[in-house]
């Protein structure tokens, strides 16, 4: 672990992962300090890059989003000017919630999210397959989510 982190800084972030909308007051709390050197302590993990950003985790089903699907994409040539093409064009369509380069067969990783198969259908030949230099895809239809934690195990 960073040497620059404490236990208690630590023990901050565990906390703010279960409950990004705790109060200055409760965090404190369950980490047993004051409010003000929670506070300081809150402000320089964000300013040195710990805490990258505090969302809402939203329920997919209640907002029509309920299929969750894994797409990997394989290109048919890979060089800078293509991949970085490429991630700028999967960064400006919605359906995709996150992308990962990866080694293996399959150059990139998208989760999508889609109401359901016909429109997850129209991403792959509306969106997708417009985008040039992409060569196979392959999808993972997720059944049912068994585990996800949405933090990293401090």
């Amino acid at each position: 672990m960073n040497n620059e982190l404490d236990d208690t800084d630590l023990q901050i972030l565990r906390t703010l992962q279960k409950n990004a909308k705790l109060t200055t007051k409760e965090l404190a709390d369950a980490v047993h300090l004051t409010p003000t050197p929670v506070f300081e302590r809150q402000k320089r993990l964000e300013r040195q890059g710990y805490i990258l950003k505090y969302v809402a985790v939203l329920d997919p089903e209640k907002l029509q989003q309920g299929l969750l699907v894994f797409c990997k994409v394989k290109l048919k040539q890979i060089n800078h000017e293509i991949a970085d093409a490429f991630t700028r064009r999967i960064q400006r369509i919605p359906e995709v919630t996150a992308c990962y380069n990866t080694s293996g067969a399959y150059d990139y990783l998208l989760m999508v999210r889609a109401r359901d198969m016909k429109q997850y259908q129209e991403f792959i030949l509306n969106k997708l397959g417009d985008i040039e230099h992409v060569g196979a895809i392959e999808s993972t239809f997720v059944m049912s989510e068994v585990k996800q934690t949405h933090g990293i195990n401090l």
